[in-house]
């Protein structure tokens, strides 16, 4: 690998690390780097500090670098386009001259009911609490001070991205978590658009980015872009920059499911389980309607907490191995735990567990509370124990799983998994085929994630041939020769999970009432 004009880098800002991966030519990753960091809960907000952004960003990038340079011994001067993805949502509004006006509101924050009920009520159309628009009038409805001086709002990826560019404008898919995406016209839809200006005074066009389509050209790396993410001066300015996306976009490209019919589950901090569709379902508000990277919809279950429930019980596992002198690498106990989990009764043999480290607009918590729970003469055992915390997490998402293929008849033939969860191979496969009773897929590039599939989206603008589609690309030219493992799981475990939700749900004012009063 010596062309670097040939090879597309994508770096994704996500929950809990930010990742850049370098692929070549063939698509293949070649470089990779990153930076660990976590959100905080400032005077009950939810938020990262731009400090942190820009050292993350930089940190991770010059990781990535290192890599390069210990394999390949190249010193990355220039790549042949770049793009940056980063958790979807959220609130994050400047003045006229880009001074911050507040906190970076992130996703995972859920104190926008009244607006968010609001404007799904004028809009006609779902609108989850971390959707921006459902911020930036929750903060009108709040009256805060601020919302005087808000010329700029963006969610983190467009914040970077007009850092590297000075272009103000964000992809469809990211588009879609900001305001409802027009599908046909890839804009903004307009009808709403006048609800909301007729509503607020605020034109969303003048304040929200431009839409922008896969395959556009976002902007061109500056001379300060360049300087923005290599301090050193290494990177040369003049590279193309696709549009920047959402975390979901990202996950639909790097799992190859973009498609009609195809659908993809994110399992990790958070989680989601979209589908995309041939039509509009009803206005559900367990349902986000978003849309791909090229404007097909696409409908949305999510939940605000998935895995972190198991990584706190599992550091709490490594404490004790630490307290009682045995030397084991936490990596491999996550593995030994998560396997361990095959061997528990199909319904986890009466133990019951809540995953909500935060609230959950799906289930209408604004506040959650990790919990456990087993009957008296419950099987409790390890095994079961962690088949519990696994369904756990999977089982906000079931909620609209349930509508989607039961109330909207969405046809959904095969999913595709990504993220944390299924980092030890087939466990989590397994679990989430029974939670959803449909095959689930795992390609040898789903580890690289949200900054892979950013990476192949640089690449499609790249790369793409007069009218060749975004799908056409990745069957043609990314994954015709993928490696894939399919996993289905056996009746007794689909029943079992089935008998487990039915307790999940009868028990639920539990975890409702611990919410209120702990």
């Amino acid at each position: 690998m010596t062309d670097l004009k040939k090879t597309s880098l994508g770096i994704e800002l996500g929950s809990t690390r930010i990742k850049a991966v370098l692929i070549d030519e063939n698509h293949v990753p070649v470089a990779s780097g990153s930076y660990e960091w976590e959100n905080s809960l400032v005077n009950g907000i939810w938020t990262y500090s731009l400090d942190e952004v820009h050292t993350g960003f930089r940190s991770c990038y010059a990781d990535l670098c290192r890599d390069l340079k210990e394999k390949y011994g190249l010193r990355l001067t220039t790549v042949g386009a770049i793009g940056v993805s980063a958790m979807m949502h959220g609130y994050l509004p400047f003045d006229k001259d880009w001074r911050q006006l507040c906190e970076f509101r992130t996703w995972r924050n859920t104190i926008t009911e009244k607006a968010a009920e609001k404007l799904t009520e004028l809009f006609g159309f779902n609108i989850p609490q971390r959707w921006s628009v459902a911020h930036l009038y929750q903060a009108i409805l709040n009256k805060e001070p601020h919302v005087k001086d808000v010329a700029f709002v963006t969610p983190l990826s467009g914040y970077i991205h007009n850092k590297l560019t000075g272009v103000y404008a964000i992809g469809a898919g990211e588009a879609s978590g900001l305001f409802p995406v027009d599908s046909d016209k890839l804009d903004y839809d307009e009808k709403r658009v006048k609800q909301f200006r007729d509503l607020t005074g605020i034109d969303i066009r003048d304040v929200f980015p431009k839409v922008l389509c896969a395959g556009e050209v976002g902007g061109i790396l500056t001379e300060e872009g360049a300087r923005f993410i290599d301090p050193t001066g290494t990177l040369r300015p003049g590279i193309p920059v696709a549009p920047c996306e959402g975390d979901a976009g990202t996950g639909m490209v790097a799992t190859n499911s973009i498609r009609v019919h195809t659908g993809n589950v994110s399992l990790g901090t958070s989680g989601f389980v979209m589908a995309v569709t041939d039509k509009q379902p009803g206005v559900h508000r367990e349902i986000d309607m978003i849309t791909t990277p090229d404007g097909l919809p696409v409908a949305m279950a999510h939940c605000n907490t998935c895995t972190g429930d198991i990584n706190a019980w599992v550091n709490l596992f490594y404490e004790f191995c630490s307290l009682i002198g045995a030397d084991i690498d936490k990596g491999e106990m996550f593995v030994r735990l998560f396997r361990k989990a095959l061997d528990g009764d199909p319904d986890c043999g009466g133990l019951l567990s809540y995953n909500y480290l935060s609230g959950e607009g799906a289930t209408g918590l604004n506040e959650g509370r990790p919990l456990f729970m087993r009957a008296p003469n419950a099987e409790f055992t390890l095994a079961n124990f962690m088949r519990t915390h696994l369904y756990s997490a999977l089982a906000t998402l079931r909620f609209g799983m349930d509508i989607l293929t039961g109330e909207e008849n969405v046809k959904v033939e095969k999913l595709y998994g990504h993220g944390g969860f299924f980092k030890t191979p087939t466990v989590g496969q397994y679990m989430l085929s029974a939670a959803f009773n449909v095959p689930v897929s795992v390609t040898r590039t789903a580890g690289e994630g949200g900054p892979y599939g950013m990476a192949l989206l640089a690449a499609y603008m790249l790369n793409k041939k007069d009218g060749e589609s975004l799908p056409d690309y990745l069957d043609n030219r990314v994954f015709s020769g993928a490696n894939s493992v399919t996993v289905s799981a056996d009746k007794a475990d689909v029943d079992g999970f089935n008998a487990f939700f039915e307790r999940y749900k009868k028990a639920f004012e539990t975890e409702r009432k611990a919410a209120e009063v702990f």
